[in-house]
């Protein structure tokens, strides 16, 4: 790689995948500039929609240790660098995604991982990180309130036992 400009853009590239939490390789063939102004809304703060040569993205994601992410690179292609929550991005491409038939996503890689975009699909379809937090705190509640159950069965048992009892030996 001759040019300084090429070099400097494979480095930020391969940056952008080395801190990133998960990248995601979508084409936009047929997106208007407008279009994908709104699909960098959708994204959120948390995520940067780059559109970038292939053969640059190629060579920085092999710096990167992403190999078979680099032989998705055909056609017009851009990647949605996540430094947040995957969960939001992922909602907000499934969810601009429907809105515009033509963005579609190829590849991506989740912490180191790969994925399909079959599982960033499941993965949009997951809910918030709040509700699955109040969810899994429910569910401790409810299993403090049986311990706590269970624990004073056998007292309140035994009072009610001794309690007939007694009434036993007042009718007789």
């Amino acid at each position: 790689m001759a040019r300084p400009d090429k070099a400097a853009a494979v480095a930020e590239l391969a940056e952008l995948f080395r801190g990133s939490s998960a990248a995601v390789l979508t084409e936009y063939r047929g997106l208007t500039v407008a279009q994908l102004k709104q699909l960098r809304k959708a994204l959120g703060a948390e995520a940067q929609y780059a559109v970038a040569k292939n053969t640059l993205a190629a060579i920085a994601a092999r710096e990167a240790g992403l190999e078979s992410f680099a032989e998705q690179l055909s056609g017009p292609s851009a990647i949605a660098f996540v430094s947040g929550d995957p969960v939001a991005a992922a909602k907000g491409l499934r969810d601009f995604a429907k809105a515009n038939p033509a963005l579609v996503v190829k590849a991506g890689v989740l912490e180191g991982k790969e994925v399909t975009p079959a599982e960033i699909t499941a993965l949009a379809d997951l809910e918030s990180r709040e509700v699955l937090l109040a969810k899994a705190a429910g569910a401790m509640k409810a299993k403090l309130f049986q311990a706590a159950y269970v624990f004073t069965a056998p007292a309140s048992q035994a009072v009610r036992t001794i309690e007939a009892l007694r009434e036993k030996q007042a009718a007789a």
